[in-house]
Formats: C-alpha cells, structure tokens, sequence
C-alpha cells in the first residue's frame, strides 16, 4: 500500500465537467488498500463528491471510494464517508502478509507499513509473542508468518476480532496463533511472553502493569505511544522506566522509533524495551 499520484485520465474526464479552479483542488494524492481508495476532498468539491470518487473508482480500477476522515474511540474506529461502491471489505497484500479487512470500520494506517515490515524481522522462530491490541493482526501477523514466532492475538472488538480470525486461515498460520476476543486486562497468562507488543496510542501507558504481568523476565516490549515533541526525545521511554520501577521492575531501551506525525506537534513513536524483574 502506498500513496498515489493523481492520473491524467482523472483530470481529463473531470476537466470537462467541473469548473477549471475546482479540478485544480483535485485530490493529488490518495491511499489504496486493496480494492478500495480512501480520498482526501476539499469542501470546495462537496457538491461533485460523488461524481468525482466514481472517475476516481473507474480510472483506478477500485470498487469503493472513502471520504478520508478521523480516527475515534477506544477501539480506533475510521468516521470515514463512503462515496462510491457498497462493499468496503477488502483483502490487501502487504510483505507477503494477507489482511482482511473493512476499511471503512476499521482502521489500517499506511504510515505505518515500516513497523509492519520490522516485526516480522524482528520475531525469532518458536518465541512466544503476547499482541495485547491486535486489531485485524498489523503487527502480530508478519511475526507469525515471516518469523515463525507463536502468538497470542487479543483483540477487544468483536467485529474486528472477526476479520482476524480470518486473518489467521489467510495466512495459514492457525498453528502458531491463538486468538482471544477480550479486553487484554483480563486476559489471565502471567509470566509467559518473550515479547510483548503494545501497538496502541494516546493512553498506551495505562496497560504498562498489565504487559509487565504478561512478560517473562529479560521479555522485549514494543511500546507504542503518542508524545509531544516538545518532550523528545526523554519520552516516551522515561514514562515506561517509572511504572515498570513502581511495580517492581527494571527496564533498559533497545531502540526508539517515529513512526510517524499523529498531530501537529505529536508523534507517534515506539520504543523496544527490555524488562528485568528485581
């Protein structure tokens, strides 16, 4: 999945159609996953919404266009607005992995296919992965699939939880990946992972205790969380270091990432953390 270039063909249809300031506000750019296009419109080109994501959907061979919107709630669910199509599920193919999924209800970020890319690096065969906020399988998915790690996916949203099991028969790896459809603070392992992925943002430090409980001693957590930037680069890992330390731990920093800008002056960043008990 990447970012696209507006074609000729669009803006030729168009041009014969709309007001000539009005082509030129045209979408530049847009996200593909699968068989449908998220695009981002100006509200200059409200009342040619329609007509402008079918040339979009015809010229780019898409069967659903999405009105690029927010991100909201606990679960991280897109207020996107369908323009064109009816079906907005999709199976896209990235790095080898198949991720089923309903672009229009759940959310599946472009920006962060390097981290995608980076677990299934990352993972060692046979390791026991815990992914406490797996969504449809982003970043537990490639673990399995390309390095042969075993996994426990938890996943709170029942319809979410849906696309990955799926997920997991797509990509043939039932073998090495159990599912759970629960809120990860009940979920009931202690002591058990070797690695721990905390792929969530905004309140991500509320879970630290629970993902401390999950690890083995000498475990690797992949921390995600937002930070201003006025507090990098000291956060997000100083944060992490206080509550593993109130609940008894140690914690050393491996590696610190951007992933990419979450708002005007925030980032979204993950750092990879070692964790020891005292």
């Amino acid at each position: 999945m990447r970012t696209q270039t507006i074609k000729p063909r669009i803006r030729e249809i168009l041009s014969g159609e709309l007001p000539p300031e009005l082509v030129e506000l045209l979408p530049k750019h847009w996200v593909r996953i699968g068989d449908v296009i998220i695009l981002p419109l100006r509200r200059e080109l409200e009342p040619y919404r329609e007509r402008i994501a079918e040339v979009y959907a015809e010229v780019l061979g898409a069967k659903a266009v999405l009105r690029k919107g927010h991100i909201h709630g606990e679960t991280r669910n897109p207020d996107y607005e369908l323009l064109y199509g009816t079906d907005t599920i999709t199976v896209h193919v990235e790095n080898g992995v198949k991720y089923k999924l309903d672009v229009a209800k759940i959310m599946f970020s472009p920006a962060n296919v390097k981290e995608r890319v980076r677990m299934g690096k990352v993972a060692k065969p046979g390791e026991l992965v815990v992914d406490m906020f797996a969504g449809i399988g982003h970043l537990s998915l490639p673990m399995a699939v390309h390095g042969k790690a075993r996994v426990i996916a938890i996943e709170k949203s029942p319809y979410t939880f849906r696309f990955l099991v799926e997920n997991i028969e797509l990509n043939n790896v039932q073998d090495r990946v159990t599912a759970y459809n629960i809120d990860n603070r009940d979920f009931p392992g202690e002591n058990i992972a070797d690695r721990v992925l905390m792929g969530y943002v905004s309140t991500t430090h509320e879970f630290i205790p629970k993902a401390l409980s999950i690890a083995r001693d000498e475990a690797i957590i992949h921390y995600h969380n937002t930070v201003p930037e006025r507090l990098m680069p000291k956060e997000p890992f100083a944060t992490f270091l206080r509550i593993a330390r109130e609940h008894g731990y140690e914690a050393e920093k491996l590696n610190e990432l951007v992933i990419k800008r979450y708002a005007p002056g925030v980032w979204h960043v993950v750092v990879d953390v070692r964790v020891y008990r005292r």
